[in-house]
């Protein structure tokens, strides 16, 4: 029986058959790790798949789903590793998925240079935080500010990590799109597919996808926009499609 701490629930991941560890106080997974487990490009079959800044393990177990490849998560929270290592467990997934808790500038030297066909990476946004912010809740400053690693820092360790013709797909906000493509590309790492978040129709997006290919020649396609909500307030046919529909990769 998977034990919990006084805080934590389980609750299911997107598919009925997969479970995972929340909690509200500590850590949820979000609407952007669901959208960049359906983005990215994976093997369907062999490989090896490794997901940064993992948090309770959301993205990794989704990958699951879609690839038969090994599933290496990156957590450096203690308690957020915890909880994604016990869903793993939870899932019976510890055949398919490992979880490290570990400093991701540090992965290089651990997992060796070139050693995965895809990465996947659901970063910090926000490249400052205020100390009141920390205060209040350590475990969502880490998650959501760049404390331990930068937006620099992501996509240098992704380039290191990937091998050459590897993909890299992360989410991110809009407004960090312009250093976004300017480290990618000064770290060999050329973007190639790239969809803007819509909340609901009309709005300014406030999520984009991305994906670069490990020394790629320039060929970036813009896919067409994604509405999250739609009039009803209810998920749009197009999301509902993303998360339960076939995947092409």
């Amino acid at each position: 029986m998977t034990e919990l701490l006084p805080d934590e629930r389980i609750d299911y991941l997107v598919h009925e058959d997969l479970k995972i560890i929340q909690s509200p106080s500590v850590f949820s997974f979000s609407l952007d790790a669901v959208l960049l487990s359906r983005f990215a490009w994976v093997p369907i079959q062999k490989g090896k798949i490794i997901d940064l800044c993992s948090g309770n393990g959301a993205v990794a177990l989704l990958l699951s789903k879609r690839s038969k490849a090994r599933i290496t998560g990156v957590e450096i929270q203690e308690r957020l590793y915890s909880m994604a290592n016990r869903s793993v467990l939870l899932n019976n997934l510890d055949d398919q998925v490992n979880m490290d808790l570990a400093d991701i500038k540090e992965a290089p030297a651990k997992y060796g240079h070139g050693t995965f066909d895809a990465l996947t990476c659901n970063p910090p946004y926000f490249a400052s935080v205020h100390e009141e912010d920390f205060n209040q809740n350590e475990h969502l400053a880490i998650a959501r500010h760049e404390i331990h690693c930068s937006l620099e820092d992501v996509i240098r360790v992704s380039s290191q990590l990937v091998k050459q013709g590897g993909k890299v797909a992360m989410v991110h906000r809009p407004n960090r799109l312009m250093e976004i493509l300017a480290f990618m590309r000064q770290y060999k790492l050329e973007p190639k597919k790239l969809q803007l978040i819509y909340p609901k129709a009309g709005s300014e997006a406030n999520m984009l996808l991305i994906e670069g290919m490990k020394n790629g020649k320039p060929d970036l396609h813009i896919l067409p926009p994604l509405t999250v909500y739609g009039e009803n307030g209810e998920y749009t046919a197009e999301l509902k499609r993303m998360f339960y529909g076939e995947h092409e990769q």
